[in-house]
């Protein structure tokens, strides 16, 4: 897909704030740091379009991200590492389910988790809470780039093992660095938000 105009349209904590217009959403979920915001920047081809950072946690809103107004990249805050104190964790944490549990405009949930790194603890809850939800959702092994490109396929295996031992989850690596993993994002992407 070639975005022409994408654009940043609202950060939302409640119901009353997110878009009302209908378009699918394509939800980015995983811990601080995994790299959500530069996914968006990498698949729309836009430098500084979502704001990334090197400190963990900066995202404490849901992110809607309105592309070409096909569909939205909603970008949910990480979970993990943060300076949020106890009850900011809380309350992101209630505005999030409230928002998974309830928002009829999700039609994929994109998990990225860390390929260098077997799943945390609080990977394994959101992988859990993904499932229950019982929306269509792939996992990607993002940061691809930080490994010899000769292990990605076996590291995308063995993450997947990790996470999902029955195996019928899709799992594809990414890295925002190296491009060649986008198009394969894009085809999943078209399938679920036609």
């Amino acid at each position: 897909m070639i975005v022409k105009n994408p654009k940043f349209e609202i950060s939302a904590v409640k119901p009353s704030q997110y878009p009302t217009n209908n378009l699918p959403e394509i939800v980015l979920v995983g811990k601080s740091n995994v790299g959500k915001s530069s996914f968006i920047n990498t698949m729309i081809n836009r430098k500084k379009l979502a704001r990334t950072s090197s400190e963990p946690g900066k995202t404490r809103q849901l992110n809607f991200y309105n592309i070409d107004n096909i569909f939205y990249f909603v970008d949910l805050p990480g979970y993990g590492y943060s300076k949020m104190s106890k009850q900011e964790q809380i309350n992101v944490g209630k505005f999030i389910e409230d928002y998974l549990s309830k928002r009829k405009q999700i039609c994929l949930i994109i998990f990225l988790i860390d390929i260098r790194h077997s799943p945390t603890e609080n990977d394994k809850l959101m992988y859990n809470y993904v499932i229950s939800s019982k929306l269509p959702f792939i996992i990607l092994a993002n940061k691809a780039d930080k490994i010899a490109i000769t292990k990605v396929d076996n590291q995308v295996d063995k993450l997947l093992k990790e996470i999902n031992p029955i195996g019928d989850a899709t799992c594809l690596p990414f890295s925002s660095e190296r491009k060649i993993y986008q198009d394969n994002v894009w085809n999943i992407i078209n399938e679920y938000i036609n």
